[in-house]
């Protein structure tokens, strides 16, 4: 029997594709230990915990991108993909991802309240509302202390000073930011001064920037009825509050930008507003003047236009008469041709026509029925006789027998029959069963019995 033999390599090459076949990406938290820093950009270590550890890989595309200095003994929590090194056939993580462990769990609360609320459908497309062109007036949510409330201001009174701006001063860090939040969503809301509303803090670290991440702040946003814009620390940072609002800005400055039109472009706007109407008017009744002028070259004055209706209602009577007798003319014409057909076809003449036909066949029948039968009878007597000459019965009726073999097979011929053999021999009436002593051929005379 043949033995399928195994290469070290292609053992570890099996193996590799099937543990990277069949498992994903994964966060792994654990300590840090024996890190390596080559010269080549990339680190190696070892994740480990009481019970385990395993070997880490994090290639200098990634590591370049910390931020933060890894060390032995810290406690960290690592985005990995599983692998296998082929050329030591050793199991290890490729980490696409690193960060210290506080800010890990925090990044883990993330991503489960994420995959939660997208479930639902807060975070769906279908859900965001365009904002308003030119709002009436408009709302911010921030700390009515914090740099993002100045920066908000001035830009928008750079850009269009003349909409109104409603503060709901709140807290945006801390314990209490996230109940002072939702309140001054609400309250944007119950007192509807604004059409859009502006949720803004300045930059921080994940810590700072979490009271935007808790799910009472991100449904407030999402069930809010004012148009919202999120705009919440720097252009890297992202919260799940950015997307429940309807337009996610890069910064609390970006955010005014968004919610408000500058106000040159809008006077611009209107400019040529003004001109298309100015155009629009000025064609309008170009043509409006000229269709006056084509009415009264039109205009008729009344008397003549009924002394036009009486001559023509006059005319019409004169043809009128004549039609009507034309037309009476034409139906009486069809009205006579209509009434000789309808005596033609008249259904007494046709029963009439169908009785006489009837009794024509009937006397027919009547003289031909008798011979017909008379034929019938002499032809039927004349077959019976014919049938009874060729019939066997009689054949047997003048002392002739059928003889069969023991097989059913009919015996015509003395040689068929061997002496001693069991026959059977049909008479006109009754069957003799015989045994055969000897047989004669056709051309011995017969013995004497």
């Amino acid at each position: 029997m043949s033995r399928d033999v195994y290469t070290v390599s292609r053992l570890n090459r099996e193996v590799r594709a099937s543990i990277e076949g069949n498992f994903g990406a994964q966060w792994v938290a654990g300590e840090i230990s024996n890190l390596a820093r080559p010269a080549s950009g990339h680190l190696y270590f070892s994740l480990k915990d009481p019970s385990a550890q395993a070997r880490c890989a994090m290639f200098r595309l990634r590591s370049g991108q910390l931020r933060f200095r890894p060390s032995d003994g810290m406690q960290v929590l690592a985005y990995a993909r599983i692998s296998f090194y082929e050329p030591r056939g050793e199991f290890q993580l490729v980490v696409e991802h690193l960060e210290p462990a506080g800010e890990g769990l925090l990044r883990l609360r993330f991503e489960a309240l994420k995959q939660k609320l997208a479930a639902e459908g807060l975070f769906d497309t279908a859900r965001k509302r365009p904002l308003p062109t030119w709002p009436k007036a408009i709302g911010v949510v921030t700390s009515a202390t914090g740099a993002a409330v100045r920066d908000i201001l001035q830009v928008l009174a750079r850009r269009n000073p003349s909409i109104p701006v409603f503060v709901y001063p709140c807290a945006v860090q801390g314990v209490a930011a996230v109940g002072e939040i939702v309140a001054a969503i609400a309250a944007a809301n119950r007192r509807a001064e604004c059409q859009v509303l502006i949720v803004a803090r300045g930059g921080g670290s994940l810590e700072d920037l979490w009271s935007f991440n808790e799910e009472a702040v991100v449904r407030a946003i999402s069930a809010s009825v004012l148009p919202t814009i999120c705009g919440i620390g720097h252009e890297i940072d992202f919260s799940l509050a950015d997307f429940a609002a309807d337009v996610r800005a890069p910064t609390p400055s970006a955010a005014a930008e968004i919610s408000a039109p500058e106000r040159a472009v809008v006077l611009a706007q209107f400019d040529a507003l003004q001109r298309r109407l100015n155009t629009t008017l000025t064609h309008t009744l170009t043509l409006s003047r000229q269709r006056l002028s084509g009415a009264q070259g039109r205009l008729v004055h009344p008397g003549r236009r009924i002394e036009q209706h009486h001559q023509r209602l006059d005319e019409l009577l004169r043809r009128l008469l004549p039609a009507l007798q034309r037309t009476w003319q034409l139906k009486r014409i069809r009205l006579a041709a209509a009434n000789a057909g309808l005596i033609s076809a008249s259904p007494a003449r046709r029963l009439a026509l169908a009785h006489a036909q009837e009794q024509s066949v009937r006397q027919r029948l009547a003289n031909t029925l008798p011979a017909l039968l008379q034929r019938l009878q002499a032809r039927l007597t004349a077959a019976q006789r014919t049938l009874h000459a060729v019939s066997p019965a009689a054949t047997l009726e003048r002392g002739y027998a059928i003889v069969t073999r023991g097989n059913g097979q009919i015996a015509r011929d003395a040689a068929q029959v061997t002496a001693g053999e069991a026959v059977r021999a049909v008479l006109a009436r009754g069957t003799l069963v015989l045994r055969v002593e000897g047989a004669e051929s056709a051309t011995s005379p017969p013995s004497e019995p």
